[in-house]
């Protein structure tokens, strides 16, 4: 790390997110048979499979747990990316009917999460569409909020949140300063 670099949160601190997210899940959702989680890639799956182990393990059944990739849903897609990199979609259980919580690793503009719904209707259509995001920085530009927070995070002009929660000592929330594109 370098001194222009800021930890914003270490591997404790998201692991213990997680786990208040999941009972906040299972209390909110009052343990709906009928509940699944959606990770949007590819900071949101690694989250989204963490909070699935934890809920299933409160509830003691396992939780399906897919991944959605939002890139073809977006609404620049065809400006933003000359080629673009997807990941697969895996959401291998039917949605119709469930209570789905789509998890994303930081909400900012809400277009990611908008592109995300999008693709997840493409499967069905889920009784209720619950949003969880480890980081909320700020600066909607779309009416999208999240019905889980794990930290509210305000990020300073030329700078992004870079954060990794896969579950390992290397897991954090850091601020980096922009690099000039």
């Amino acid at each position: 790390m370098t001194g222009s670099e800021s930890i914003l949160l270490d591997a404790e601190s998201i692991a213990r997110i997680v786990r208040r997210i999941a009972h906040e899940v299972v209390e909110r959702t009052a343990g709906h048979k009928q509940l699944a989680l959606v990770g949007i890639r590819h900071g949101g799956v690694p989250i989204a499979s963490r909070l699935a182990a934890a809920i299933g393990e409160t509830l003691g059944t396992k939780v399906p747990m897919g991944a959605i990739d939002m890139t073809l849903y977006r609404d620049d897609a065809g400006s933003a990316l000359l080629i673009p990199k997807l990941g697969p979609d895996e959401i291998t259980f039917d949605i119709n009917g469930l209570d789905v919580v789509l998890v994303d690793d930081v909400l900012q503009s809400g277009r990611t999460v908008r592109a995300a719904i999008e693709g997840l209707l493409a499967y069905g259509r889920p009784r209720r569409i619950w949003l969880a995001v480890l980081c909320d920085r700020g600066g909607r530009e779309l009416p999208i909020a999240a019905d889980f927070v794990g930290r509210e995070l305000s990020v300073p002009k030329g700078y992004v949140l870079d954060v990794v929660a896969e579950g390992g000592a290397g897991d954090g929330a850091r601020l980096v300063p922009k690099v000039a594109t």
